[in-house]
This record gives structure tokens, sequence and C-alpha cells, in this order.
């Protein structure tokens, strides 16, 4: 049903003239779904309250309330079509009184980690591009279909709403940049290990995957206590975005996986100077895949000791100096990072060996991300001992991946089982640093198992052939000369 619902909205915001993509039909859908969410926020905590004898005070003034400006009801239960606004009125009431209303909250809220803040921040950073106010009624209607009360019902969303920023990563230029593949993600966490009061830290959140994974792989890792469940909720996830519809989006994916008030910081990470990072500032894990092939300006670029213009050279600067001593990350980077011979790819790569254990890189085949057309590495790395020996996993698959054809769990089952042990096989093996050239830190994918498919020949039969060719050709001259006139 929920599928269908979405379906529906899609082709409602297909035919109105404010929305032209599918970045436009997954902003628009949510902060309409967020408000239907917030709804049944209000309904849960306002029962919760009179179950243990207590009063809840409402976040939202009643005149903003999803239930008398969104779906009045009649006595049947049914939409009130006498009270239910739509058309010019539905458009200018959105426009002119609820985004204002909203917009305030984060200058009345208590602290960045509450619901309300989270309110005025996604208000701040949206407006409603719906110009028809009977499409925007359509919509509200199709929205009120969904639920979000049971944990069934928020796992099917979830499931649904990640299926909408796949789409979305899908038709933007650069696929990766909102949608990092689940199989590939839920492989990093399990690989990385967060514990249960780990603070959990993505600079580059974009949709927020890998905190959801993260989040969905701690609540099953043991049987939970009321403490546990607040730390998870509250203390345990962190991310920073600069882009005003990715944080909207990882905000939303974030509370559709359980996670009411996500603790994600509309910001550019990287104009923060790595010189200002304390240890109170530092976390347990860092995931991430950070956005690979922006330049950065000279001025950001003076934040770090290595100046780059390659954005995700500067994240992963920001990422080892955030993490704290002990700290574990799983970091998604092009491929050409390991073997780039620029200064700065150069001194990256021998920061990253002397200041952390680079214990394994796994290699992903080309069309991993789909749209992005580039080849990418996982960095699995520990802060503080220096790099002594790195395990290589060469992902080879016997099939080319797409969209028809995508990246599954399966595909990554054999590394998880041999990265436990850094067992050598025909797809793993294992490098000494002290074999490295550090001139270079030259760190390619050379698969030592895998048989060079060029065949070498052997240079007399080379050599013969060039004597047999020069022959010909000094025969079709002479024959060219017997022809021509004495």
């Amino acid at each position: 049903m929920f599928e269908q619902t979405f379906k529906n909205i899609d082709d409602i915001l297909h035919k109105d003239a404010g929305c032209s993509s599918e970045l436009d039909y997954v902003e628009q859908t949510s902060w309409i779904l967020f408000l239907k969410y917030l709804d049944d926020f209000e309904k849960d905590k306002k029962t919760a309250a009179q179950l243990s004898g207590k009063s809840y005070d409402g976040i939202i003034d009643k005149q903003y309330q999803w239930e008398v400006w969104a779906f009045p009801k009649d006595k049947d239960g049914k939409i009130d079509h006498h009270k239910a606004l739509t058309g010019d009125d539905l458009k200018d009431f959105v426009d002119q009184k609820l985004f204002p209303y909203l917009k305030k909250f984060n200058t009345s809220a208590e602290s960045a980690d509450t619901i309300e803040y989270k309110i005025g921040e996604i208000f701040s950073e949206i407006k409603n591009k719906i110009q028809s106010g009977y499409n925007l009624r359509e919509v509200i209607n199709r929205v009120n279909e969904l639920r979000f009360r049971s944990s069934a019902e928020k796992h099917e969303m979830s499931h649904l709403y990640e299926g909408k920023i796949k789409n979305m990563g899908n038709a933007g230029r650069n696929g990766g940049e909102y949608y990092t593949p689940r199989p590939l993600i839920k492989t990093i966490v399990k690989v990385v290990a967060p514990s249960i009061g780990d603070k959990v830290y993505d600079g580059a959140v974009g949709s927020a995957g890998f905190l959801c994974e993260a989040f969905e792989y701690l609540k099953t890792s043991k049987s939970l206590n009321t403490k546990d469940s607040e730390t998870l909720q509250k203390k345990t996830f962190y991310g920073k975005e600069k882009k005003s519809l990715a944080y909207i989006i990882g905000t939303m994916n974030m509370i559709l996986h359980g996670i009411e008030a996500p603790n994600i910081v509309h910001t550019n990470t990287l104009a923060e100077n790595l010189a200002d990072i304390q240890e109170k500032d530092r976390y347990d894990i860092v995931l991430a895949n950070p956005p690979f092939g922006g330049k950065e300006r000279a001025e950001v670029q003076q934040n770090f000791p290595i100046k780059t213009g390659e954005t995700a050279f500067l994240f992963l600067q920001h990422f080892i100096k955030i993490l704290k001593a002990g700290g574990k990350a799983g970091v998604v980077i092009k491929n050409t990072f390991l073997s780039n011979t620029d200064n700065a790819s150069v001194s990256l790569r021998k920061l990253l060996l002397e200041n952390c254990n680079l214990h394994t890189i796994l290699d992903c085949p080309g069309g991993t991300f789909q749209g992005a057309g580039v080849k990418t590495v996982v960095l699995f790395f520990e802060k503080g001992a220096s790099t002594r020996k790195i395990w290589f996993y060469q992902l080879n698959l016997d099939r080319n991946l797409g969209k028809t054809n995508p990246l599954n769990e399966n595909d990554l089952a054999e590394f998880v089982k041999l990265q436990k042990t850094k067992a050598d096989s025909e797809n793993s093996w294992s490098i000494n640093i002290a074999n490295v050239d550090t001139n270079t830190f030259d760190l390619s994918v050379k698969n030592p198992h895998k048989k060079d498919e060029t065949v070498l020949r052997d240079p007399k039969i080379i050599m013969d052939e060039i004597a047999a060719l020069d022959a010909e050709s000094a025969k079709a001259l002479g024959d060219i000369k017997v022809l021509l006139p004495k």
C-alpha cells in the first residue's frame, strides 16, 4: 500500500510546474512527510503521557497541527471538505503562514538535539515548490494515508524512502553524492563494528545512509536496556552536511529509521580549521563516503596542512584528525588516491600510514556506484599506531554491475569472512609497509594471484617478424623501381 502511495505522489508532482526532477519530488515529499510524521509523533507522546498520568504540552500550536490545516475530519473520520483548504487558499496558507511559523523553532528551541530545533532547521532550508494548490491538496491527501505509529510501518517507510533517495542519486549528475549502495555500507559497518557507547560520525553525511545502517546494526547487536536505547537516540550518531537538500533528506531518513532528533548540523565541515579540533570534539568511529571530484577554494584549503583542491583528500585529513586515539574508520575514496604521484596525494598517503594503522583496503569493481563513473576503494584504519601491514581484497565478480545488476551483500560475504583473519586467497593478499617505496608511498592494487592476461612474446620471434617485414618492404620497393620508367 505504501509503495503505491509513493508512486501516486510522484505522479502528482510530475504534472506540477514547480517540480522538474526526481530531486524535487524527494524534497517536496520530504517536508510533507515530516509534518505527517510530526503529527503521529505528537499523538504517541500524548498517549504515553496519559498512560503514566502525566500531561503533554504539544510542540505545534493548534492552528498549525496536521488535523487542523492539512486533513480536518468530519464526524465519520473522513476529510471535511468544508474545512480543508485547497487551491490558492492552501498554497497561500503554506507559504505565508505555515512555513514562517515553523522556521522560528530553531531560535526558540532549548538545544540542537531536540525535535523542535530540527523543525526550525528543516523549514529554514526548504521552500514549497508545488505551484498548484490543487496538486498540493492531492499530495497531502496521499501522505495522510501513511502511518508512522508502529515499528513495522516505520521500517517499511524507511525502505521506500531509501528507494526514492536511490532514484534521486541515479537522476543526479553524480549518483554517489546522494546514494552509497546499502550492501557496501552494511559491509563497512560490519567490519568497523561499532559498539554501544561509541560516538559515530560522518562529516559528509549526505542522505545519512552510514548513520542509519550503523543504528540498525547497533540496535540488534545486543538486548538493549533503557539506558542503551537513550544512548542510541541522543549520544551516538553525529553528522555534518553542507548542502540544504541532502541535510533535509538525511534528517528525514534518520527520523524514518527511528532516531527522533538526529544530531546532524547544516554546515561546511571543511570550513573548520584542523588546528581547532580538540579532544572533546573527537569521535570513536568515522563512517563516510566523502564527495570526490569537488574543488575547494584557496581559503578552505588553508584549514589543512596538506593543501589540495580535491574535496575527498581534505575530508580524509579531517577524518584522521577528528578520530580519537584507538578510533576506527571506514572511508570510501577514489582508487586513484592509492597511486597518484602529485605532492598532495603522496603526502596524504604518508600521513595516513604514519598516524594510523591502515589495516585493510577493499578494491571495488567499476559500476559499484551507479551513475558515478569512478572506481573506488574502501580504507579501513585505526588511529594511533602506524601501519606495518595492509591486507588487500579485490572484489572480482562474474558479472558487470549496473542498474539491473547492482551490488548485493552476498557479493561481499567472502570479504567479510576473510577480513577477520586477513587470510590470503585468490582475491586477497598482504603487503609489508617496509617494502613500500618511501618516495612515492604507492599503494596500488596489484593482485599477485591474478595472472597477467598480457602474454609477453619471445623477443627472437619479434625480431624475426621485423626482419621478414623489412625484407617484404625492400622487395616491394625493388618491384616499384623495376616498374618506374628509366
